[in-house]
């Protein structure tokens, strides 16, 4: 889907002036561990400030030096944030192109004048003129722009083509959805699949693939907890060599985590997502209403996922409101996938207390809710990273308690766990709130008393 996220591509913004593109962009580019390209002030370096430039040469000259600077960092191979100039849509087909992703960073004409009149910009020195081409401008933004955002989260949310909205908007050409989310919200679901864990296993897949009647550019859409998706997106990778797809997830879980990021896949016996793909959605249209329908004990499986992106953080993302708690969970694991998008390195992070948990999860035969297995994850990983205080912190918050599962399967399942390098588990720990430690060799018999800790 063309303009659908930035993986592999240049985020470019644009805006009127005032609209904070440098700052933005700035923050942005540092979430993703890119460039950052101001093209105003590249121009600045080369010219000098760029009202002398624009009195001296004119605005035609001007433009024409503004698109040669932003042709030339548009050239670079390597994915940067670029931030354009305010006037930079006038230049006929400047912004066209598949290689970059055009975010448009809304501003009101207000705020505009608020922010630039005395800054001694060409066009903020007269009040009438910047409102005269604030309008004409506003349609040209429009046009070239693949997504709207107002701060550097929702440049990131964009990025990433996630954008929130009814999930009646979701459009393809089949849809998969949980049996019990179909019911009820009345969904005409051309494909059920079973709530929970018992989604995701061969025999599902199979199923789909047999079922479905797409071609190579069909899109297939997803509603559903954070099992639908993988395990539909896991079939679109796979379908006839994968086609486009995209997430609505339904729950918790799925919006501040399972959903985003394109790690799609399915369970065997011996483990979780033992089977799996990177195929990131098309799309990944989030819907906080659903959230509403949500039963509380689904609404506390994700609460576990929201403290785990707090303790990365290191935020008290658990203490705000819904939406912008699932907002900032879900722009911050946005950055990270961005930045590592195959899982080679600092994504690894997201994994804090999940070795545990998948662990315990097989140790049930996949009948322990994520949540909860989670929860008892962070509570392992806390203790072995000697965060006493935060262990104790998550154990009031979440309330996982010890559980019954096999031990004996539940220890198995960790010695299998995809991180493992050289037969060993390798684990993610903290240094404290908001510093991870990703790849830690442990010693097995301490792995093993912290993972019997959580076992009643």
């Amino acid at each position: 889907m063309a303009g659908s996220h930035a993986l592999g591509r240049h985020l470019v913004l644009v805006g009127f002036m005032g609209a904070g593109k440098s700052t933005v962009g700035a923050e942005v580019a540092r979430r993703l561990g890119r460039p950052f390209r101001d093209v105003d002030r590249d121009l600045e370096s080369v010219h000098g400030p760029i009202g002398e430039l624009f009195e001296r040469e004119g605005e035609a000259a001007f433009r024409e030096v503004e698109a040669r600077f932003v042709s030339e960092a548009r050239a670079n191979r390597e994915p940067s944030v670029i931030a354009v100039g305010g006037g930079a849509v006038e230049i006929p087909g400047l912004l066209d192109g598949e290689d970059a992703l055009v975010v448009l960073l809304e501003v009101d004409v207000e705020t505009a004048w608020a922010r630039v009149r005395g800054s001694g910009r060409p066009l903020a020195r007269d009040e009438p003129e910047l409102r005269r081409r604030f309008e004409l401008r506003t349609p040209l933004y429009e046009q070239v722009a693949d997504r709207r955002a107002r701060d550097a989260d929702g440049v990131v949310l964009a990025a990433a083509g996630i954008r929130f909205a009814p999930h009646s908007e979701a459009s393809g050409d089949a849809l998969v959805a949980d049996e019990h989310v179909a019911v009820l919200h009345g969904l005409d679901a051309t494909h059920l699949v079973p709530a929970g864990e018992a989604a995701k296993t061969v025999e599902q897949a199979e199923r789909l693939w047999r079922a479905l009647r797409l071609e190579r550019g069909s899109r297939l859409v997803a509603v559903g907890g954070g099992s639908t998706t993988d395990l539909a997106g896991f079939v679109a990778a796979t379908h006839l060599r994968g086609i486009d797809w995209v997430a609505v997830p339904s729950t918790l879980v799925g919006q501040v985590d399972a959903a985003i990021g394109g790690k799609v896949g399915i369970d065997l016996p011996e483990g979780k997502n033992l089977v799996g793909a990177f195929h990131w959605p098309a799309e990944t249209l989030v819907d906080t209403a659903l959230l509403e329908t949500l039963p509380e004990e689904e609404r506390r499986n994700g609460l576990a996922e929201v403290v785990k992106t707090g303790l990365l953080a290191g935020e008290r993302l658990w203490a705000l409101g819904t939406e912008e708690q699932v907002t900032r969970c879900a722009a911050f694991k946005a950055a990270v996938c961005l930045r590592d998008p195959l899982d080679r390195g600092e994504r690894g992070q997201l994994n804090l207390g999940h070795t545990f948990a998948h662990a315990l999860e097989a140790g049930s035969g996949f009948e322990l809710p994520h949540g909860r297995a989670v929860a008892l994850g962070l509570l392992a990983a806390l203790r072995l990273s000697g965060l006493e205080e935060e262990a104790r912190s998550v154990e009031e918050l979440l309330r996982p308690g010890r559980v019954r599962v096999d031990r004996d399967a539940a220890w198995a399942a960790l010695q299998r766990d995809k991180k493992a390098e050289d037969g060993r588990v390798r684990l993610v720990l903290l240094e404290g709130p908001g510093a991870p430690r990703v790849g830690v060799a442990v010693a097995s018999d301490e792995v093993r008393a912290a993972l019997d800790a959580l076992i009643e």
